[in-house]
C-alpha cells in the first residue's frame, strides 16, 4: 500500500506573496486543504505545512509557512502534492477511490463483478467488469455498505439490470 496520497497539482504561483495555486478533485477535500497540514510536494516529497487556505475560484490557494514570497514556491510550479496516508484520518466507513479498485461487487450475494476502475464527474461512477461492464454510482442508494476487511462492495437491487 502506497504511503502517499496525491492530492493534487500546483499549476502555478498566485501573487508575489508565497501562495500556489492547486487544482485538485480529491474526495475529501475538508481533510487535506486545511491549517497545519503537512504536504510532500514533488519527486523528493518536499515537507511544507500549510499556513492558509482559501478558495479562488475552482483552484486551492495554499501558503506555507516559512514561505512568504514568490522566490520560495516558484520550485514547486507543475509539481504534484501528496499527504502521508496515516494523516488523512479517514472514519471507519470512508475509504479511499484508488482502494475500491479490485474490490468484489456482489448484489445482495450474487457477484455481479470487481471494480476495475472509477470515473469522477459530476459524482463519482465505479466501473465494474463482470458478464458486462458497467458503471456503478458511488452514492448511498446504490451501495448500501463497503466491507473493507473482505474487500466486497454490496448493492440491493438491479442486478436483472446488468446480468
Amino acid at each position: 500500500m502506497n504511503d502517499y496520497i496525491m492530492i493534487g497539482k500546483i499549476i502555478n504561483y498566485f501573487g508575489i506573496k508565497g501562495e500556489v495555486k492547486i487544482i485538485s478533485d480529491f474526495e475529501y477535500p475538508d481533510k487535506v486543504f486545511k491549517k497545519e497540514m503537512s504536504y510532500y510536494i514533488g519527486k523528493d516529497k518536499a515537507k511544507e505545512v500549510v499556513k492558509s487556505h482559501r478558495l479562488h475560484k475552482s483552484y486551492h490557494l495554499i501558503s506555507f509557512e516559512g514561505l512568504d514570497n514568490i522566490n520560495d514556491i516558484i520550485k514547486y510550479k507543475n509539481d504534484y502534492v501528496y499527504v502521508k496516508r496515516e494523516e488523512l484520518e479517514l472514519k471507519e466507513d470512508e475509504c479511499l477511490l484508488d482502494e475500491l479498485i479490485g474490490y468484489k461487487v456482489y448484489d445482495k450475494e450474487i457477484l455481479i463483478g470487481e471494480v476495475i476502475d472509477y470515473v469522477m464527474s459530476s459524482s463519482v461512477l465505479l466501473k465494474v467488469k463482470g458478464k458486462k461492464e458497467f458503471y456503478l454510482p458511488n452514492i448511498p442508494e446504490y451501495i448500501k455498505k463497503i466491507d473493507k476487511e473482505s474487500k466486497k462492495i454490496i448493492t440491493d437491487g438491479g442486478a436483472n439490470l446488468i446480468l
